[in-house]
């Protein structure tokens, strides 16, 4: 750990120069408290630092939170093994386009209708927005399709064995475009009221809602309100992942372990003697011996890990490998060919869709484990066999 300043403290040992500069001028926030936490795979973000952790005393700043509100991991450990794969007869191929037929993939996917079993996430979500006076469809007409879509981008869905060769089911998605949009109308409203109350800021989008105004009530309710969403996508996923599998391997899927957390989140926390809301954007929370998911990047190892509960770090830990590369840096810098070698043994889409994802676009994600080696412990380590993705 490095102590950047009273204000900073950083796990990161790969850090580019503009993200360290970035994390400086959100942790000189006058409402900070104690310190903001860097993770071992910060990059460069909206306002706030990816990989970071915020604690804030009678604010919060949206976009330190991150547009997709509620992002996070899933994973089931079920009871397959590698011989079980072994035994099927139909290729690995068969699942990834099963899975793919059953799932929406890519920006703006959604599905025809709203089927049966998230039917009852979608009413649970519909009384949950009455009871706050939130209408999601004044931000997206027709999110209830989107209830069970998983994005492009970082998003994925995977099969996976871990160091025992237990076959694993693991995804990546958050709130969709109902999030995003929600997101962004807070986070207007804020620099608006910055503008209103002639406060100027080092970043315009470290604009900031005030405790106890409407405004602040009204973002915490949507912020709930999608981080639900964004769980519930999760879980309706997965039921659809397990229904796939279940057909692939001919019997039922015995769920040995389910696990679901948030990556893009605030909570209220109580820090260093204070009551702070902790915004997480791109850490997890990782309490003494709390379960939680850390995905490398496309063709690279994932961890099931337990949280060490360290005060430092408020509790948290990193939530995936980090970008080293933008999207259009990785398109100039990579082939096809050198994205096909990094999934050698992985059953997934060949296309040049996903060059932009490559492994070597990211930081290692050994390195960012080995740097988070006081943040969490390894429970499981996860090696990919089939990789779903969004264009």
């Amino acid at each position: 750990m490095e102590r950047i300043s009273n204000r900073l403290l950083n796990w990161a040992s790969l850090l580019e120069d503009k993200t360290r500069d970035q994390a400086v001028t959100t942790s000189r926030m006058p409402f900070i408290h104690p310190h903001l936490a860097l993770m071992p795979d910060a990059h460069l973000g909206l306002g706030a630092t990816v990989g970071s952790v915020i604690p804030t005393l009678g604010a919060v700043m949206p976009a330190a939170v991150g547009v997709d509100i509620g992002c996070g991991m899933i994973a089931v450990r079920t009871q397959f093994t590698r011989e079980d794969v072994a035994g099927v007869a139909a290729p690995l191929s068969a699942l990834r386009e099963a899975i793919e037929r059953a799932i929406p993939l890519s920006a703006g996917g959604r599905n025809n209708r709203v089927v049966a079993t998230a039917q009852p996430r979608v009413d649970e979500l519909t009384r949950m927005a009455d009871d706050i006076g939130l209408d999601p469809a004044d931000h997206v007409k027709d999110w209830q399709r989107q209830l069970g879509s998983l994005g492009s981008g970082n998003h994925f869905i995977e099969v996976s064995l871990d160091e025992t060769d237990t076959v694993w089911l693991f995804l990546h998605s958050g709130s969709r475009g109902v999030g995003n949009r929600i997101a962004g109308h807070h986070i207007k409203v804020a620099q608006a009221l910055m503008e209103k109350w002639w406060i100027d800021l080092p970043d315009r989008d470290l604009a900031y809602l005030v405790e106890g105004t409407p405004e602040f009530d009204a973002y915490i309710a949507d912020l709930r309100w999608a981080q639900h969403f964004a769980l519930l996508n999760r879980e309706e996923m997965m039921d659809r992942v397990v229904r796939q599998t279940e057909e692939y391997f001919g019997r039922a899927v015995v769920e040995r372990e389910r696990i679901n957390c948030h990556h893009n989140f605030t909570e209220r926390e109580r820090h260093f003697g204070k009551e702070v809301w902790v915004s997480r954007k791109g850490a997890i929370s990782a309490r003494e011996g709390q379960l939680g998911l850390i995905p490398g990047s496309m063709g690279t190892a994932s961890y099931v890990v337990a949280g060490r509960g360290n005060p430092l770090a408020l509790h948290s830990s990193p939530h995936g490998a980090g970008r080293q590369f933008s999207r259009s840096a990785a398109r100039k810098a990579f082939t096809i060919d050198q994205l096909r070698e990094a999934m050698t043994g992985i059953e997934f889409r060949d296309t040049d869709a996903f060059l932009d994802e490559i492994p070597q676009a990211y930081k290692p994600i050994d390195q960012v484990m080995a740097d988070a080696a006081d943040l969490v412990d390894v429970r499981h380590t996860l090696r990919q066999i089939v990789n779903v993705k969004g264009n």
